[in-house]
């Protein structure tokens, strides 16, 4: 059974290049990957919150929220 990981992000280029990273670094045998476009989905934001990320890009695996860099606050793309 395949571990479910949320990628959180906002498109800007340093979202967009962790996200071909993290496409390509988790195996998918073990790792089903969701993308979520917080700028195209707000809606999401308090779900992202929820798990614990502060900025995007960020990945969420078990539960756990992995910041890789500073791209944006989740504040940032309430507006």
């Amino acid at each position: 059974m395949s571990a479910k990981a949320t990628f959180y992000h906002a498109g800007c280029p340093v979202c967009v290049a962790a996200e071909k990273t993290v496409a390509t670094a988790l195996d998918p045998t073990r790792y089903v990957v969701e993308v979520v476009h917080l700028g195209e989905r707000k809606e999401r934001i308090g779900e992202a919150e929820r798990a614990g990320v502060k900025s995007v890009p960020a990945l969420v695996i078990g539960g756990q929220a992995f910041h890789i860099n500073h791209g944006a606050d989740l504040s940032a793309l309430r507006s």
